[in-house]
């Protein structure tokens, strides 16, 4: 192998994670976690990546309703993880992704509806959701080496949407449930500013995600028919590397709309913030390991939504180019 091709296949090691296999988005992770930091940084096409993602959640709000719908005095704790597969591949000149994920666990909670008392656990399989997200400002789709080496994003702006398939574990005498019963997705807009220098080890990024998610009736939720307006998601991150192969964020979410109507009867509508950080380890050229933490604020009302929860994800990627370059090496 000669020089040129030595400093390509190092070059594509120290950037196989950054750039190919934290695109997209795992929007399937808990409500108040938000999707985290780095997952729409742009990877070379034809990335494949597996996520696998474990974690804990608690608040007064079911954290597997993408609506976030607050029972007053409720208390919920769930245990979930989720696996996926999501690939990169081109829409003409630009970037996108395709990706679906499965949830999977327990869920436990206390509810009381209706002058009505719930304890209940549920185990099993959640709402899969399918995703695809298309860069629309911004470099170019990285299709070659060449084209990853000199990648830098500037200011970029992807769309993305998302819809959940209503095939999760339902118990229909039960408010307390993994499945939601009925349809819900997003359209979102993530926001990905660089600031200073592209160097691994010294590379900071402002990100921002404004979203939408839409919800269709659940028209058996214990006997009723639920409807939720419209719920706003607003999540922001400040990420910064401390060394070429560890870096951190500081998370920001905000909600609000997503009042939800029980046959008539309103409740009220979100209007609370989550704050959090993360860690992220680059273990080798194939897979990252994330650990998240965030917690709900201004959350003193009986209304308000309280959420806190812990999050590890551990992303496995592989690019068939960058797999044969890795053989080339090993057999020099």
């Amino acid at each position: 192998m000669n020089n040129s091709i030595k400093f390509i296949s190092m070059r594509a090691g120290n950037f196989s994670i950054a750039l190919f296999i934290v695109m997209f988005c795992v929007s399937f992770s808990t409500m108040a976690q938000g999707d985290g930091p780095r997952f729409y940084w742009k990877g070379l096409m034809g990335t494949n990546a597996i996520p696998l993602i474990g974690g804990s959640m608690g608040g007064n709000a079911n954290p597997l309703d993408r609506s976030s719908n607050v029972i007053p005095g409720a208390n919920f704790e769930s245990s979930t993880s989720l696996v996926g597969y999501a690939k990169m591949l081109p829409f003409g000149k630009r970037s996108g992704m395709v990706s679906i994920m499965a949830p999977m666990g327990r869920l436990s909670g206390e509810v009381s509806l209706d002058g009505k008392d719930y304890s209940a656990t549920a185990r099993g399989f959640g709402d899969p959701m399918l995703q695809i997200g298309v860069n629309v400002i911004g470099p170019k789709a990285i299709m070659n080496l060449p084209d990853m080496l000199r990648y830098k994003p500037g200011f970029s702006v992807d769309i993305i949407g998302s819809l959940a398939i209503p095939i999760g574990e339902y118990d229909n005498t039960s408010p307390i449930n993994i499945g939601q019963n009925r349809w819900y997705g997003r359209i979102g807009t993530p926001v990905v500013w660089q600031l200073g220098q592209w160097i691994p080890g010294k590379r900071t990024t402002f990100e921002l995600l404004p979203t939408v998610w839409f919800f269709s009736d659940n028209t058996d939720f214990v006997g009723k028919t639920m409807s939720t307006k419209p719920m706003y998601q607003i999540e922001a991150h400040l990420t910064r590397d401390f060394m070429e192969r560890v870096w951190g964020a500081l998370n920001v979410v905000s909600y609000s709309g997503g009042k939800a109507t029980v046959d008539g009867v309103e409740g009220s509508s979100l209007n609370n913030l989550g704050v959090g950080g993360t860690l992220g380890y680059v273990i080798n050229d194939n897979m990252q390991l994330n650990i998240s933490y965030t917690s709900t604020i201004n959350d003193s009302a009986a209304e308000d939504l309280k959420m806190d929860g812990f999050r590890v994800t551990l992303i496995f990627g592989w690019h068939e180019m960058i797999e044969g370059m890795h053989r080339l090496k090993s057999n020099e």
